[in-house]
């Protein structure tokens, strides 16, 4: 498989596995989770014919580790970033001091006067280092990183979740968490 063919359905799985699983007739159980063989049926009965190896390559090779299989390897789930309702099951984690997020200058006021809010997603993204959240915040603009004081939300009641591909997840980020890296 190609690196074209590669990012291209890598994109078609995240839109259908976190946003749109009805696009290609399939349902996700309530944790997130449709069987290989009902996603590639589903696939290729749309013209989309996609092979186990294919997608064993798309899932071994992702960058951002944005889909897991089942321990048993018989169902795949994407693996956080979801806006369809799911519970991946994630157990409330101990967050590091420190979280980062990105986004671009032009949402900084905003974000600033009132907080990190999931938006569309079920979640807030964090990242556990400034230059993942730099990628992140460059993907819709000029990029700012900004410091969540973790440790302090914790302390005051705030869940933390770690996702199978280490970003971390909360329902919101209160502006008195946040500064702005320097």
């Amino acid at each position: 498989m190609d690196e074209k063919r590669t990012v291209k359905t890598s994109k078609m799985l995240s839109r259908i596995l976190r946003h749109e699983p009805e696009r290609v007739g399939i349902a996700l159980d309530p944790a997130g989770w449709v069987r290989v063989d009902v996603l590639l049926a589903a696939l290729a009965a749309r013209g989309n014919r996609l092979t186990r190896a294919e997608l064993d390559h798309v899932v071994a090779t992702n960058n951002k580790r944005r889909f897991a299989y089942s321990p048993d390897g018989l169902s795949i789930r994407a693996s956080q970033g979801h806006t369809v309702a799911v519970d991946l099951g994630l157990a409330a984690t101990e967050p590091p001091p420190v979280l980062f997020h990105g986004t671009a200058t032009r949402s900084l006021g905003a974000i600033l006067r009132e907080g990190l809010r999931p938006m569309a997603r079920r979640d807030v993204h964090l990242s556990a280092d400034a230059a993942t959240a730099t990628g992140v915040g460059a993907r819709h603009g000029r990029p700012v990183v900004l410091l969540v004081d973790a440790a302090a939300m914790a302390a005051a009641g705030h869940e933390f979740r770690v996702s199978a591909n280490g970003v971390w997840l909360t329902d919101a980020v209160p502006p008195e968490y946040l500064s702005q890296a320097q």
